[in-house]
């Protein structure tokens, strides 16, 4: 069973026993110049004396940060806290009176700059304390919305006690976004009403073509495995898929039905000899098929711990339910809705995934070719069955395995502009809805440090401010 960490400076219920959770969920760099008032939600330190003091480390823990991986989303919970409660525009120079496009500001989506008095108007009078929540990636976003809903709910409630609290901000990165899109959904999370906008970062849209090529291939970290995917997933396709293979939540990363046709392709000699999905059904034709080398599934490597009941049948049964969820969010996004996402031709992103197969193979019934032996790092072998003679009596004969004469695959390049992780072909998904207020095409970051860059900081905050411009207060 996995759960999510939470800071619970009174209780010690996960990790090492010997550990505190304060020890636990340190927060290695936090910095913070905030006005120290005694009745305000920021983050700043309380004035000495005061009961129940608290450092500004202590209360950022209450409030989630160290849920979340630091390194990554540190830097973007801080400016948010920063910029958006300072009342001071000189302090946000780089996001006030700057044309959006700045960042990558689509033409399309058309955005003037925030002006120093808009800025002082949107702020006025309010507090926007930030906030994170982690959660099971493992789990089906469909079951994280719940959740996560439920701890919205109560977080709303408690600042009900001593403010105004009527409308909280949805800020994502990469599958966070299903998790967003899943939260607003009536059937799932039933949050609309008390979302004022989303902002999406680096979202996988439509799915990514990676997730199967790391099932198959490995992550493509190299032999060190120095990466956070690498530490997590597997280096290799058995390792990887070790992982997806019993994950609802981690296969719902794949392509879904909105990511379209033709993104798996098989070559031999640079002939063309097959493209899938080819009926808009990746569930189908590829994700659960049980025979085919092309498959995603290695049946033999979704239980190395031989444990019962976790076997190729269950899996696909998670394909199903995958499945289901993509097309339950399909066309589920918040009407105020802002995102940014990478563009950039020179980080490829695994748009299509494609096999090349040996020249030297002659014959044309390639999709029954067996696997031999695979490397899973996205080089295997093939060997051909004979079976095209039948019986006198008309039953069809033992096979005979040419296994003396194998035929090599590799996987093809990895094309197509992205952030390394989500192609564009995806996250553009986004915007073909027509219902963003706002979307950023960006370059110069990898996708799980996004939040590192600052234009995708600068669009985020100003994506924030405009959603907060939206409100209408009830009283």
């Amino acid at each position: 069973m996995t759960e999510i960490d939470i800071y619970e400076p009174k209780r010690n219920l996960t990790g090492n026993s010997n550990e505190t959770a304060a020890q636990r969920h340190e927060i290695p760099f936090f910095f913070m110049n905030l006005d120290s008032e005694c009745d305000t939600p920021l983050l700043a330190d309380d004035p000495l004396g005061t009961p129940n003091f608290k450092t500004k480390e202590m209360k950022a823990m209450e409030r989630g940060w160290g849920e979340v991986l630091f390194s990554s989303y540190g830097l973007i919970l801080q400016q948010c806290e920063a910029m958006l409660n300072c009342n001071r525009p000189w302090l946000l120079g780089e996001v006030l009176n700057t044309d959006p496009a700045k960042w990558g500001a689509s033409p399309k989506t058309p955005m003037q700059p925030i002006t120093d008095d808009e800025f002082k108007k949107i702020t006025a009078k309010c507090w926007y304390p930030v906030h994170a929540m982690g959660y099971n990636w493992l789990m089906s976003n469909r079951d994280s919305a719940r959740l996560i809903s439920a701890r919205i709910k109560a977080l709303m409630e408690k600042y009900r006690e001593k403010y105004q609290c009527e409308k909280v901000i949805l800020m994502t990165h990469s599958m966070g976004g299903l998790l967003a899109r899943a939260l607003i959904h009536p059937e799932m999370g039933n949050l609309q009403s008390e979302v004022l906008g989303v902002v999406h970062g680096v979202m996988p849209a439509a799915g990514a073509a990676a997730a199967y090529k790391r099932m198959r291939a490995g992550t493509d970290e190299g032999a060190l495995g120095l990466s956070i995917s690498s530490r997590i997933l597997g280096n290799y396709g058995s390792e990887v898929t070790a992982v997806l293979a019993n994950s609802q939540g981690g296969l719902e990363l794949l392509p879904s039905r909105e990511y379209g046709n033709g993104w798996l392709e098989i070559y031999r000699n640079n002939e063309l000899l097959q493209s899938l999905p080819k009926n808009n059904d990746p569930y189908g034709e590829i994700y659960s098929l049980r025979r085919g080398w092309y498959r995603l599934i290695r049946e033999e490597w979704v239980n190395p711990a031989r444990r019962r009941g976790v076997n190729f049948d269950r899996t696909c049964e998670l394909v199903n339910l995958a499945g289901s969820f993509h097309d339950g969010i399909a066309t589920t996004y918040h009407p105020v809705s802002y995102a940014h996402y990478s563009a950039e031709v020179t980080r490829p992103s695994w748009e299509k995934v494609s096999w090349t197969l040996d020249k030297k193979y002659r014959g044309v019934q390639w999709e029954n070719l067996s696997i031999l032996a695979d490397k899973e790092q996205g080089i295997f072998e093939l060997f051909e069955s004979e079976t095209d003679s039948v019986n006198t009596d008309g039953t069809t004969p033992r096979k005979a395995l040419t296994r003396d004469v194998s035929f090599t695959v590799r996987v093809g390049a990895n094309l197509g502009p992205g952030d390394q992780t989500v192609p564009l072909r995806s996250a553009e998904h986004q915007f073909s809805s027509g219902k963003f207020s706002g979307v950023f095409r960006q370059a110069g970051y990898e996708h799980q440090d996004s939040y590192k860059s600052w234009p995708a900081i600068y669009s985020t905050i100003y994506s924030l401010l405009r959603i907060a411009s939206t409100m209408k207060w009830s009283s």
